[in-house]
């Protein structure tokens, strides 16, 4: 009678478990556009912090794409939108009137973008936070490091009513993409206004009632280290603030 060598059979399955992971390859489209010559070297030179190439491709955008890029201040993740959806998209870079009230020139940075021909897919566009709207239905809406902004800087409120707005603005099936500072748990009001952070739950609670899935996090730009009680300019932590990405979805029907 035949024996099986079991030492033999188990051999190949212990190398397996132990080879390392293979890496996933970087989308093509969107690594080009993080590589691109037409972004200022200020903006690549962030790139190993923000990591947008990942987070992107974790969004989901690609070329073709409607996208809207809400408070999009000097114009970092707009200008790598633009050379991802290409010019069968389009990119909305928008900056709230509030904002434009306190400081005229805020929203210089994308006028300038949207009037460079390296960047003609972008359209420049002024609305309220409270009753956010675009000229057409897109298929995701990007907010980086500004939900705490709209929450203590116009009010719970008003953030509230903003997340409604987009997702009304968003086709069905469309994603809202948020990124922020996170704040201590419970820390409510406060840490908006004093730290420029926000408590991840008041992001989920308030998208989430406004008709939203949760569709998932990503920890691409965590950093657990961070004890969270610091504000964001704080030279012990500026750069290396632990932050939430959260991907909600508006339901297809």
């Amino acid at each position: 009678m035949k024996t099986l060598d079991f030492t033999a059979l188990a051999l190949p399955i212990l190398l397996l478990a132990a080879a390392p992971a293979i890496a996933q390859s970087p989308d093509p489209v969107i690594a080009a556009a993080v590589a691109s010559p037409d972004r200022p070297a200020a903006d690549s030179a962030r790139d190993a912090d923000r990591k947008p190439a990942e987070l992107l491709a974790w969004a989901g955008i690609k070329p073709g794409d409607k996208v809207a890029d809400f408070w999009a201040g000097g114009g970092y993740f707009t200008r790598i939108f633009s050379k991802v959806v290409g010019a069968k998209g389009k990119v909305y870079g928008i900056m709230p009137s509030e904002m434009i009230v306190r400081r005229a020139n805020a929203g210089d940075a994308i006028k300038a973008i949207a009037a460079d021909p390296k960047f003609s897919n972008v359209v420049e566009v002024e609305t309220p936070s409270s009753t956010f709207a675009l000229p057409e239905p897109v298929d995701l809406v990007w907010t980086s490091e500004n939900y705490h902004d709209v929450y203590g800087g116009f009010g719970a409120d008003v953030a509230a009513r903003f997340g409604a707005a987009v997702f009304k603005a968003l086709k069905p099936g469309g994603v809202f993409i948020v990124t922020d500072h996170a704040a201590l748990a419970g820390s409510g009001e406060t840490a908006p206004k004093t730290l420029h952070r926000i408590d991840p739950a008041i992001v989920k609670a308030q998208l989430t009632a406004a008709g939203f899935v949760f569709e998932g996090e990503s920890k691409l730009i965590a950093n657990p280290a961070d004890p969270h009680d610091k504000g964001v300019f704080d030279a012990s932590i500026r750069g290396k603030t632990d932050q939430f990405a959260y991907k909600f979805r508006k339901p297809a029907k």
